[in-house]
């Protein structure tokens, strides 16, 4: 009976938070852009390079700081995507069958339509076509920063839309990183990472709570797991899955929410700034037409901006057409188009991708396939914001 209400400050929190957040990550881009082309870009390229170290005895993790923020960090963003998933499936918009399917739906053209748009320009270039998935991510941050700054007349059921949408955007791009993404595997590393799964099993079934105890025991599968040859990050989302939602001692305290509220912020206001500035600091100089139209960034760019909004929108409108769904309340087609367009803001996933499929990419190539993010994402988000400012306004004076 007053579920609801909590509910609704949950929501109506997250999505305030995911606002600032990404109006921070705005900034942080904007940042790394400008030192990037300046004389400071040489300080830039220093502090990213610095080489990190941890050793325990024979262990050594030895990186750049670049990837430790991609490596490190991030697993700590996908351990928030995975507690806000498993939250979203057992209590939250996701737990039932009518909130899912719209967003689903809109998720599977979301990812395939940018996909084959990428393999229409690479098809040729079997070097570029590993980064055909870089395009089939959503940006949660971002869009809902761009929401946030049409104010209130956003109604909460699209902003709830978008939110669910990118999570099965998260979802997909979790897979594929842990599908196309992994490199030669070590028997022995992944032995040490299936050895923590029965642990944090029976740990989750005896109740224990204690978000220490679970994170001792994550960082041991994140450590086990960069050597294992899959993805490190991949420790966060199966982290999270093992995490209580409830606490049968006391009914009234859930885990789960406790430890995604403590992660929030820092991911919001540190981690996901920290990552768009470490990664979107593009040199322009020398960049020249034909760096633009090359296969990759023209690829990503026209993916994302054109191929998201086709994929979302068109398979949502077959959905609602056939009858399969139906339009969340408070929102119509216009309204619907316009989250379609912002979704083409693919920013952090894309660039973590990105990042994983031309780790090896040199300033010399002929190619930045930061630059076809960073284009379409802001083709995107400017259309996005024009079209729902326009839509929105309109429904305010009927």
């Amino acid at each position: 009976m007053n579920t609801a209400p909590s509910r609704t400050s949950f929501i109506t929190r997250f999505l305030q938070l995911e606002a600032a957040g990404g109006i921070l990550l705005m900034v942080s881009t904007a940042v790394a852009m400008v030192i990037a082309n300046t004389p400071l870009a040489v300080y830039y390229d220093l502090l990213l390079q610095t080489k990190v170290a941890v050793t325990i005895g024979t262990f050594e993790i030895a990186k750049p700081l670049l990837l430790w923020i991609n490596d490190g960090l991030m697993a700590i963003f996908f351990f928030m995507v995975g507690l806000e998933l498993k939250r979203e499936l057992l209590t939250g918009e996701l737990a039932e069958r009518k909130n899912i399917v719209l967003p689903g739906i809109g998720a599977i053209g979301g990812i395939t339509v940018p996909a084959l748009i990428y393999v229409l320009f690479n098809a040729n270039d079997p070097s570029a076509m590993k980064g055909w998935a870089i395009p089939a991510a959503t940006d949660i941050a971002f869009a809902l920063g761009v929401l946030a700054l049409l104010g209130t007349r956003v109604p909460v059921t699209l902003k709830i839309f978008l939110t669910s949408l990118a999570i099965f955007d998260d979802v997909g791009a979790i897979i594929i990183i842990a599908l196309f993404y992994t490199s030669k595997i070590s028997v022995t590393a992944l032995g040490a990472v299936i050895c923590c799964l029965p642990l944090l099993y029976a740990m989750n079934r005896i109740n224990i709570v204690s978000k220490t105890s679970y994170i001792g025991v994550g960082v041991i599968m994140w450590a086990a797991m960069i050597k294992s040859g899959i993805h490190a990050t991949l420790a966060g989302v199966i982290l999270a899955m093992f995490i209580p939602m409830h606490d049968r001692d006391r009914p009234d305290f859930s885990p789960l929410q406790d430890l995604e509220h403590d992660l929030h912020a820092a991911v919001a206001f540190f981690i996901l700034p920290l990552f768009a500035f470490a990664n979107s600091g593009i040199a322009l100089s020398g960049t020249g037409i034909d760096h633009i139209l090359h296969g990759v960034p023209l690829g990503i760019g026209l993916g994302l901006f054109i191929g998201k909004q086709i994929g979302i929108f068109g398979f949502c409108w077959i959905a609602i057409k056939f009858k399969l769904t139906s339009l969340p309340r408070g929102v119509d087609m216009k309204s619907l188009y316009g989250a379609a367009v912002l979704c083409g803001i693919g920013f952090t996933m894309s660039l973590f991708i990105g990042s994983l499929t031309f780790e090896e990419t040199s300033s010399g190539n002929l190619f930045d396939e930061r630059t076809g993010i960073i284009l379409g994402s802001l083709a995107s988000g400017i259309m996005g914001y024009f079209i729902l400012h326009r839509v929105l306004q309109n429904r305010q004076k009927e």
